[in-house]
């Protein structure tokens, strides 16, 4: 029998043995893509509390927690910091085999020393008392955090309209490179009852008077370049539904904005689907003449629960995977930016694993040999980033695409301690390689083994964001 997440948990061959300790458990970590506050960063912020720490903004947790009948009170309510991590210690033992009983023991063993302890009820209060012992110290602020888990790249995730005065107080760490990330969601969502405000907004902010299409591409891009002379690598979309509406005229599109920002008459769906349509691709092209990653992650059903986004707000943890056709508008959009070679760098995500093939046959479609990878699938995301999920990404990704470019594990996290997730990838990975190996799926050297493991985890995304 094995031990709860023992030093060769996952690594059931010889060969994955040796490739996690020899080569991947010590490399560094460049986490592309997540949703940590830069001004906690730049701060150096400490917290009092494990409780605090651990349990203030990661509704992975609280999504568990309110599955095993933990009041709200004690999720993200009014309790204090103890009553809410003494709910999570009674909860923990609830959670087995869900991808977060994984992840918290490696957090508390990782960073805290606490190796072989297993959180529940009886060994709450020696937890308590020896993380919260430990935050006081330097190397438990943000950055300290980040830094003991070696991580070179934290790509965060920005709007349009931050003056990202964080960033730029993080240009010059000699340790850890914090760039912004470009998500102009809001200005994409047409439909939106907030969508006048923030265009109100964003004139005000570059002082364009935003009255015409190329008056809003005009603006989105004044910030877009503030974002790359911040740092800025990458972009991000957040695509809950995927359309691929008409192509019309300039003439028609400042019709539709003209429209819709004064509220005089009502635009039709399909008015809003070719305005976005038209405004992705204005993006698409300035990604690409700016070097900037694009990162599509498509397909998320947001804040299902009424209940939750009525008393909580957004990102609260009511959020569940969408099932909508993307295969379509997905290749129409990417293909309008290919034929005119304005398709940059992209990495493309969807929540519903049951797209696995369509991004990676997608992906394979528009490739130019410029680049390896330069479409990409993007690992396992928010639901799917547990064992049985990352190992489909990987195997349908390797076996429809290319496994040797992919840029590997991002966190999406808020929590400043969920960097042994990458950790948890990793293993998996040497786990998949290893038996490969080991049934002649490919072939025994480990100079290819090597270089694979070495790619996947660490040096494709170094060597695309540093």
């Amino acid at each position: 029998m094995q031990r709860f997440l023992n030093a060769d948990f996952l690594l059931d061959t010889a060969t994955a043995r040796r490739l996690y300790h020899e080569v991947a458990a010590d490399l560094p970590i460049i986490d592309y893509h997540n949703h940590l506050p830069p001004s906690e960063i730049a701060a150096d912020q400490h917290w009092e509390t494990l409780g605090q720490l651990w349990l203030e903004h990661d509704h992975y947790k609280w999504r568990a927690m309110r599955w095993a009948g933990i009041d709200e009170a004690r999720v993200s309510g009014n309790a204090g910091w103890r009553e809410k991590f003494d709910a999570y210690a009674q909860a923990m033992p609830d959670m087995i085999m869900n991808p977060v009983h994984h992840w918290s023991h490696l957090e508390l063993w990782r960073y805290f020393g606490l190796e072989g302890t297993i959180l529940s009820p009886d060994t709450a209060d020696m937890v308590w008392e020896t993380a919260n012992a430990r935050l006081g110290e330097a190397q438990f602020g943000a950055r300290g955090l980040l830094l003991q888990m070696k991580v070179e790249f934290v790509g965060t995730t920005d709007d349009p309209l931050d003056t990202l005065e964080h960033h730029r107080a993080l240009m010059n760490d000699p340790d850890l490179t914090v760039a912004p990330s470009f998500r102009p969601d809001k200005a994409l969502q047409i439909e939106a009852p907030h969508f006048a405000n923030y265009i109100a907004d964003l004139a005000a902010l570059t002082g364009i008077e935003i009255t015409t299409f190329d008056a809003l591409e005009a603006a989105l891009l004044q910030r877009l370049d503030h974002f790359v002379a911040h740092g800025c690598k990458a972009s991000d979309h957040g695509l809950d539904f995927f359309d691929a509406g008409e192509e019309v005229s300039a003439s028609v599109l400042d019709d539709i904005l003209r429209r819709r920002l004064t509220g005089l008459d009502r635009i039709t769906s399909d008015e809003a689907s070719s305005l976005r349509a038209a405004l992705f691709t204005a993006l698409g092209r300035a990604y690409a003449a700016r070097d900037v990653m694009m990162q599509l992650h498509i397909g998320s059903l947001r804040n299902t629960s009424s209940r939750l986004m009525g008393t909580k707000g957004r990102d609260s943890g009511g959020d569940s995977i969408g099932d909508r056709a993307i295969a379509e508008p997905l290749n129409v959009l990417l293909d309008r930016l290919d034929r005119s070679d304005a398709l940059p760098r992209t990495v493309l995500y969807c929540v519903d694993a049951t797209k696995n093939a369509v991004l990676t046959t997608t992906a394979a479609s528009f490739q130019d040999g410029s680049v390896a990878g330069k479409v990409q699938v993007g690992t396992a995301w928010w639901h799917n980033d547990q064992l049985d999920g990352m190992e489909r990404q990987i195997t349908e990704l390797a076996q429809m695409g290319l496994i040797t470019p992919f840029l590997g594990m991002l966190t999406d996290s808020r929590s400043f301690l969920s960097f042994p997730r990458h950790e948890y990838f990793r293993r998996l990975f040497c786990r998949m390689v290893g038996r490969w190996v080991e049934t002649g799926h490919i072939p025994d050297a480990p100079e290819i083994h090597d270089r694979l493991i070495r790619g996947v985890c660490y040096e494709n995304a170094r060597k695309q964001f540093l």
